[in-house]
């Protein structure tokens, strides 16, 4: 696996994932990087930061695809849209 240096974990930190793959394939290379013990300081709370936002992304994609799942209506799978707290819908990127 590459070395995460310091301006790929800071510009990593100001992007979405774009999917469940991509934002687990990250979090796989922080955690190397950070078990590694190559990273300074400062990148390890960076990359301590984005791996836990990475984490929370994640959980919630887990956490949408089984309530998709849970959403069967007569054996069909109907389409499930993700809701906030407030049960009005969430927009795609995590942020509602």
């Amino acid at each position: 696996m590459p070395k995460t240096d310091k301006t790929s974990v800071v510009e990593s930190d100001k992007r979405e994932p774009k999917d469940f793959e991509s934002a687990l394939k990250e979090l796989e290379a922080l955690v190397f990087d950070m078990e590694n013990g190559d990273l300074s300081l400062e990148d390890s709370l960076a990359a301590y930061k984005r791996g836990m936002e990475l984490s929370g992304f994640c959980q919630k994609k887990l956490e949408d695809a089984e309530m998709q799942i849970k959403v069967l209506e007569n054996g069909v799978l109907k389409d499930y849209i993700p809701r906030g707290r407030d049960g009005t819908p969430r927009n795609g990127n995590g942020n509602g």
